[in-house]
């Protein structure tokens, strides 16, 4: 891919840059749809086309997942040391190109630069380290089962491996997945999301350098069209897709029908809870500023691990909301380019209205008080998806807008009184992604991460995952783990148990019995 830039500089200085035609790969080649037809993209900061990708389809997940299939004996077959030199040298000129890949990300979803895209391409080169670092880890055991036999176990890849990716943080997800299937011994076809390829496309071109061909294959297109071919394909051995719930519920049925293994991280709506003594003089700024990090509002909100049920504790509730809200104020939304942002664009039209009827739904209803309305943070003049971080206070447990993921800068602020009332209004949900728990007492504290029901929880912090620790959904909000050994082990390999008999073994002796 080569990435020139827009002649006019952002506000902050940065140039926007413009990718023009970028292929897809299969097979070790940089290609156009097997029909010719491509689609624009088109940065939701600035409403301007930044690219063209191909328009995929059936013909071409069929001719890549032929490419994968081809290069996957050679590829399992390589000594792990051999699959961890080429994660490293991935992850060295991942961290090379971060910059590029930052400012790219930073054009193709909306993230603001410095908040949100700089971090993302960092951790997508720490997780190529992190996965080349575990690569020798596939290990199977040896069952002590005497002189005559030689037991033992393998861990052997899944084989061809279908992803399908989001477009909120296209990198970071890929970093969950692709490295961790190659460190394994698989290989992949890819599948961007429509809203956000160009990123996961230069990705593949810095992949491309270091991989044999086939190994990784990247086909961009229609979820319906594309997404749908590679769920269905008889050549792919395992589906790991991250989205929606919704469309999470379909993937997972058509995989079910080819009886095929699929991972599912899909869609939240966390809790954040905070105790009375998180409040105290010596804790609230920490507390105040990790319940904005956990809400991810440097991400517009569009996190499935965000925050965005907040219950207060009576006693604290008006000091906290009110700090909530002030340091709100200070966020400064616009070009996602512009280093002054702190918040960027929503990714498309269709998810700017969705938000914005939830919004609209919140500040119509009786007894519901709009603690902060964002609308005034989006500075005229700006042509793209904006919207401002927006509060509603005295919510209910019930109510929509504290039920659904609305998967923009909204959140909604609950009272509660006693610990099992907190503990079963959070509980009261179809997802189980993730926590926030604000508690200083430590035994109140772990009584409470205990009892959530969720795949994560974080104890007085809000950031986001460490790389190796095990990231993933209980209920509805998905099957499986990943940004971990565990989670790769779990994933992307499956266990062949080999039982030996020796021909040349001594027969079994007699056990004598003791006295």
């Amino acid at each position: 891919m080569t990435t020139t830039t827009d002649p006019t500089p952002s506000a902050g200085g940065h140039e926007a840059p413009v990718s023009g035609d970028v292929p897809m790969l299969i097979g070790g080649e940089f290609v156009p749809a097997a029909g010719g037809q491509w689609t624009d993209v088109v940065s939701p900061g600035s409403l301007t086309v930044i690219g063209r990708v191909p328009t995929g389809g059936s013909q071409d997940v069929d001719r890549a997942v032929a490419a994968a299939r081809a290069a996957l004996p050679g590829w399992r077959g390589l000594p792990f040391t051999e699959r961890q030199r080429v994660l490293l040298a991935i992850a060295d000129a991942l961290f090379a190109a971060a910059e590029e890949m930052s400012l790219l990300t930073a054009a193709d979803t909306g993230n603001a630069l410095r908040t949100q895209a700089r971090p993302e391409s960092q951790t997508l080169a720490t997780l190529f380290r992190y996965f080349g670092g575990i690569a020798g880890e596939l290990k199977g055991v040896v069952l002590p089962a005497g002189e005559g036999q030689l037991q033992y176990s393998v861990r052997e890849p899944v084989g061809v491996v279908g992803a399908i990716l989001p477009w909120n943080s296209p990198l970071m997800i890929a970093g969950m997945k692709i490295p961790a299937a190659l460190a394994a011994g698989n290989t992949l076809v890819v599948k961007p999301a429509e809203d956000a390829p160009l990123t996961i496309l230069k990705l593949a071109e810095i992949c491309a350098r270091f991989l044999p061909a086939g190994v990784l294959n990247v086909v961009t297109g229609r979820g319906s069209v594309v997404g749908e071919a590679l769920v269905t394909h008889a050549g792919v051995d395992k589906v790991s897709f991250t989205g929606s719930t919704e469309v999470g519920r379909g993937v997972g049925a058509k995989a079910g029908e080819r009886v095929v293994p699929v991972s599912l991280e899909l869609g939240g709506k966390s809790p954040t809870i905070v105790w009375p003594d998180a409040a105290q003089d010596a804790y609230i700024d920490a507390t105040v500023d990790g319940i904005l990090t956990g809400m991810r509002f440097t991400r517009q909100g569009q996190s499935c691990t965000a925050g965005s049920r907040l219950y207060l504790h009576e006693d604290v509730y008006d000091e906290v909301l009110d700090r909530v809200v002030a340091k709100l104020k200070t966020f400064v939304v616009g070009d996602p380019l512009d280093e002054r942002s702190d918040m960027g664009a929503l990714i498309n039209q269709k998810q700017y209205d969705s938000v914005r009827d939830y919004i609209d739904e919140g500040q119509s209803r009786s007894g519901v008080v709009t603690a902060l309305d964002g609308a005034a943070q989006v500075p005229s003049g700006l042509d793209g998806y904006y919207l401002g971080p927006t509060v509603f206070s005295r919510a209910e447990n019930d109510w929509r807008l504290t039920r659904e993921e609305i998967f923009g800068p909204v959140m909604v602020v609950i009272p509660w009184r006693e610990d099992a009332e907190v503990l079963a209004m959070a509980n009261d949900s179809h997802y189980g992604l993730a926590a926030f728990l604000w508690c200083h007492d430590l035994d109140r504290a772990i009584t409470a991460a205990n009892r959530i029901e969720s795949g994560w929880v974080q104890v007085n912090q809000g950031g986001g995952q460490l790389v190796g620790q095990s990231y993933g959904g209980l209920k509805a909000s998905g099957i499986g783990r990943e940004f971990s050994l565990e989670g790769m082990l779990e994933s992307f390999t499956s266990i062949k148990q080999i039982n030996v008999k020796l021909a040349s073994a001594p027969a079994p002796r007699p056990v004598t019995p003791g006295p």
